[in-house]
Parts: C-alpha cells; sequence; structure tokens
C-alpha cells in the first residue's frame, strides 16, 4: 500500500503486512504512522491524501473553541487505537479556510472520512474515542 509522509509528503510503499512495524519514510526518515494526530494545513492536506491508501480521518477544529479542545484528547486516544488501520489528521478551519471551505464545515468540531480521497461520511459535534474509532471502522 501507499502512505505519504506527513513531514515531506514522499509517497512510500509499505507492504500491508508490516504497516503495524512503525515503518519510517524512505526520503526523511520520519515515522509514516505515527500514534498521533497529523496537523495538515492548506499547503499540505491535498499532497497528503492523494498519496494515501489508508483511510484518512480529518478533524475540523479552531483553537477557540471550547468543544474542539474537549474533543483534542479524545482524538488523540483514537489516532493511537487506529495506528496502522487509518490516518487521523487535524486541520485548523481558521488557519486552512480553503480546505474547510471545499468540505463546507460550518460547525465544529466536524469529523470528515475520507477513503482514496472522497468523503463517504461526516460527524459533527463532541465525541468519545470510542465512537470515533467505531465510526472510523464503519
Amino acid at each position: 500500500m501507499h502512505v505519504a509522509c506527513p513531514r515531506c509528503q514522499a509517497t512510500n510503499r509499505v507492504p500491508e503486512d508490516r504497516v503495524h512495524d512503525a515503518p519510517v519514510c524512505g526520503r526523511c526518515g520520519d515515522p509514516l504512522l505515527p500514534a498521533a494526530p497529523i496537523v495538515l494545513d492548506d499547503a499540505s492536506f491535498d499532497a497528503f491524501v492523494a498519496r494515501s491508501e489508508l483511510p484518512v480521518v480529518v478533524d475540523f477544529w479552531a483553537g477557540w473553541c471550547g468543544p474542539c479542545r474537549m474533543m483534542a484528547p479524545q482524538f488523540d486516544a483514537a489516532a493511537r487505537e487506529l495506528q496502522g488501520r487509518a490516518v487521523l489528521v487535524k486541520v485548523d478551519s481558521d488557519a486552512s479556510p480553503r480546505t474547510a471551505g471545499r468540505f463546507a464545515i460550518r460547525s465544529i468540531p466536524t469529523l470528515v472520512k475520507l477513503e482514496q480521497g472522497r468523503e463517504v461520511k461526516r460527524q459533527a459535534g463532541v465525541v468519545q474515542s470510542s465512537q470515533i474509532v467505531a465510526w472510523a471502522a464503519g
């Protein structure tokens, strides 16, 4: 499978049976599938999503949003649990208005699940880590 590097956006080929072996980028050496959400912005979002064959779960949030801050630890926990099965990313909707606008984000926090770059479902509002894991797997 192909996985994009969160740091340099290089496309890396990772055998499916090695996805849980903490693969690193062949170009920069950073972890390809960290056990924490990856921060993306308008400049990096499309390149990263287009190069990843794993499902991508996006948390659209903003620093001033109380519910977003409440959900942040839940999203972090879900990233640890889903490591190797999905890539969890965070996009600050204020700092990345082009990406937030393209997905018509009207309320935050909003989760969007992408498969091969296409939106397959979304969830608005604060959810617990177990709910995020079940939602992402479904």
